[in-house]
């Protein structure tokens, strides 16, 4: 009977002091159950220290480790995108480079997988910072809301799925790439696992407030056209309330002797009609410059060099 075969991506950025320790326990538990083969793809994404000596090392001691080098940041998600275009498993398992997630609660994600899902994540509720914590339910919040992502299920960078949700989110070619909400075109047959997170190896997380922010509006502005009609609510909403303001003034002004206009109501309005339009604005501005930058063929990552490839010639 032919083995399934297990494909594990790693996203690294300044893991040089972390990924062999990750890439050590993902091989000793990845072996302890035969009837599957396995690979394991790492990808630098442009660190600035030695990571990527690191991984390359090990993808050149190792048959079963392909190692990618991106010419620049591109970003965890360009990394995940570069990774699955490698993949040759018949199911993919994704965790982070920094230890949090235990190598070894791996088969408990890919047993519930084999229960009939098409995706199972970890579900992490706790030992998270506070940054982080608030982050994470943003996300969650925005895909919730933005992209239809059911209300019971918490993403994680933790997860397993099945191969033909990689083979239907690597058609996507376009810049800006939010791999949740390219999951979710593929499957909503998710399932969770509980898990508890591991403490960070070494260093700090290396997401900042911005690449959140970025990630966020990679994916609304991607998936969704909800924020132009919230636009337009807005829009019809500031209206009706100028409308009947300018009733109550008017009324004021031909039924009260003593009125007194003054101008401090005036600018207030002004302040906040402007600061409206321009939010406004700006949020159409953001899609029309991901409009251009799409059509001019911006690419998702550059690689500059692979180690380890020769097994998954054929793969891309």
């Amino acid at each position: 009977m032919k083995k399934q075969k297990i494909s594990v991506v790693i996203p690294c950025y300044r893991s040089e002091k972390m990924i062999e320790t990750v890439v050590n326990q993902v091989l000793v538990t990845i072996v302890t159950r035969k009837e599957y083969d396995y690979e394991i793809i790492l990808v630098n994404d442009g660190s600035p220290d030695n990571t990527w000596s690191v991984i390359r090392k090990l993808a050149e001691e190792n048959p079963h480790i392909t190692a990618i080098n991106f010419a620049q940041n591109f970003g965890q998600h360009s990394a995940l995108m570069a990774a699955y275009r490698k993949v040759s498993g018949d199911i993919v398992l994704g965790l982070d480079d920094d230890g949090e997630h235990n190598p070894q609660e791996m088969y408990q994600l890919i047993d519930k997988l084999q229960e009939g899902y098409d995706y199972v994540c970890a579900d992490y509720n706790v030992n998270q910072s506070a940054f982080r914590s608030v982050g994470t339910w943003l996300n969650n919040f925005m895909a919730t809301v933005l992209i239809g992502k059911p209300k019971d299920i918490n993403f994680s960078s933790y997860y397993v799925m099945r191969r033909f949700v990689i083979d239907e989110i690597i058609r996507y070619q376009r810049p800006y790439p939010y791999v949740g909400g390219l999951l979710l075109r593929a499957t909503r047959n998710i399932g969770m696992v509980p898990l508890e997170r591991q403490k960070r190896l070494s260093g700090s997380s290396g997401y900042s407030l911005k690449k959140m922010m970025q990630l966020w509006v990679n994916g609304f502005t991607a998936f969704s056209v909800k924020p132009l009609r919230l636009a337009t609510g807005l829009g019809m909403l500031c209206a009706v309330i100028g409308f009947i303001w300018a009733a109550i003034l008017v009324i004021k002004r031909l039924f009260f002797v003593d009125y007194v206009s003054g101008y401090v109501s005036t600018i207030v309005c002004i302040v906040f009609f402007s600061g409206m339009i321009m939010m406004l604005l700006g949020i159409i501005g953001e899609y029309i410059g991901r409009i251009y930058i799409s059509i001019n063929n911006a690419p998702q990552y550059v690689i500059r060099e692979v180690v380890g490839v020769e097994k998954n010639e054929g793969q891309d």
